[in-house]
């Protein structure tokens, strides 16, 4: 049975809604984390720090498509909300159109500013050929790129999850028996990673654009339409909190490479990239969640239902903090068992890899708090609040944290520095709910959960 944005939801329906968005999210952040598996373990551990430098400079313009994406989503749900589905499907065409020009304008500046960066980053020369090699054909991919992140939102959006899951896993798999084969059996190391990850994303980006473009039986459909300025610029400030995160860890990933290298080298970048690849997964739970409930709220917010707004959102809390002190405690047990997937090859970088990670497993005890409110008032297309406390989580707190406690305890602050930025933005995004409340309607009325 289809689970519509209209429906009531039980903590049990609404987890049967999310799940799909969930793995959608968990087998993407799979892409780069198979990359990193097979060119730790068959290129190197200059290859893998290679990835960890380059990769965040990439994110900053693929992240532009979850600007469309969550942005839109938001926008599209309220207009379905108040039963207007010809502007939501204009609105939605646009936001398809606009993106795949983007990334090819992105893809050649990227492609011809790749060396430069990758210098200014720090690239010593045993990484600076990899990174280069590796994030100019990520670029060639960037249109598909972007178009693979926005669908996961637009998919929700169109009720259909399940596809969009089925799109990830397919797209997924291609990663893994690509990267398998080019970089396992062929040994064509970082180079062959790269072509793995921008095949999967053409999978994953181009064939939901053949899906909406035919008659479908989804909620959204493509069609001829026309910038809307107006309706553009909603878009970009609901989901403009999404780009600051995502603009801003690949800031802050900069950053701590920087920092990295110069405590402990490309070993320390080589394990904080390990770091990056695990907490994306884990983090992907949240991401995930909270996306696949944006519609939802976003829909009964336009069409003025408080009491199914507030029990999606006492649903969501609960549900967000089991999987918080799940994620803490496989952290801590599997540690080891993570950090030895990828560089068991090397003692020294195995502790000091296995050190870091116990360390900032007490981030996920915080994480989903900032995370869901900034989807949260995207969904309520606030875009203001939201890019409040992704700006605050990141830009300040990450940043100042690392700096500041870099100078006091040396290389374990780097590792204490994402904790403190998580359980800071908590705080944050907890005054700010609680500020709220009662104007936007989610804790205004009684129900019954």
């Amino acid at each position: 049975m289809n689970i519509r944005l209209s429906d009531h939801f039980t903590g049990r329906r609404l987890l049967r809604f999310a799940l799909p968005s969930i793995f959608m999210t968990i087998f993407t952040s799979v892409y780069s984390v198979v990359d990193g598996f097979f060119v730790s373990n068959y290129a190197g551990k200059n290859a893998l720090a290679a990835v960890s430098l380059i990769y965040p400079y990439i994110l900053i313009f693929g992240a532009v498509g979850y600007v469309f994406g969550t942005g839109g989503t938001a926008l599209i749900a309220l207009r379905l909300g108040e039963g207007n589905k010809e502007k939501a499907n204009r609105t939605f065409s646009m936001l398809v159109y606009i993106s795949i020009a983007l990334g090819v304008v992105f893809a050649i500046i990227g492609g011809l500013s790749i060396k430069q960066v990758a210098i200014l980053l720090g690239a010593n020369e045993d990484i600076l050929a990899p990174s280069v090699i590796y994030g100019s054909i990520l670029f060639i991919g960037m249109p598909a790129f972007m178009l693979q992140y926005e669908f996961q939102s637009l998919m929700v959006a169109a009720e259909k999850p399940k596809l969009g899951l089925y799109i990830t896993l397919i797209s997924g798999l291609f990663n893994i028996l690509l990267d398998w084969l080019l970089v396992g059996v062929l040994k064509t190391g970082i180079s062959g990673a790269a072509i793995a990850t921008d095949v999967s994303e053409l999978v994953g980006g181009v064939f939901p654009v053949v899906y909406f473009a035919r008659k479908n039986s989804s909620t959204l459909q493509l069609t001829w339409t026309s910038i809307n300025l107006a309706d553009l610029k909603k878009v970009i400030t609901n989901g403009s909190s999404e780009y600051i995160s995502s603009i801003s860890l690949s800031v802050v990933s900069m950053l701590y490479n920087s920092l990295l290298m110069k405590h402990a080298g490309a070993d320390g970048v080589a394990a904080y990239g390990v770091l990056l690849y695990v907490s994306e997964i884990f983090l992907a739970i949240f991401v995930g969640y909270s996306m696949s409930t944006a519609p939802v709220i976003g829909y009964h917010y336009g069409a003025q239902n408080q009491k199914e707004l507030k029990n999606v959102f006492v649903l969501s809390t609960r549900i967000l903090g089991i999987c918080a002190v799940a994620m803490f405690i496989a952290g801590e047990v599997f540690a080891g068992t993570v950090s030895g997937i990828f560089v068991s090859y090397d003692e020294d970088l195995m502790k000091m890899t296995i050190h870091a990670f116990r360390i900032f497993s007490f981030s996920f005890l915080f994480a989903a708090i900032p995370i869901y409110s900034s989807a949260f008032f995207t969904a309520l297309n606030n875009g203001a609040l939201s890019a409040l406390i992704s700006f605050a989580r990141t830009f300040i707190f990450e940043i100042g944290s690392v700096l500041l406690l870099s100078m006091i305890m040396g290389l374990d602050g780097i590792w204490f520095s994402m904790v403190v930025a998580e359980l800071a933005s908590s705080i944050l995004s907890i005054f700010i709910i609680l500020w709220k409340r009662k104007t936007l309607f989610y804790l205004s009325s009684s129900v019954n959960t």
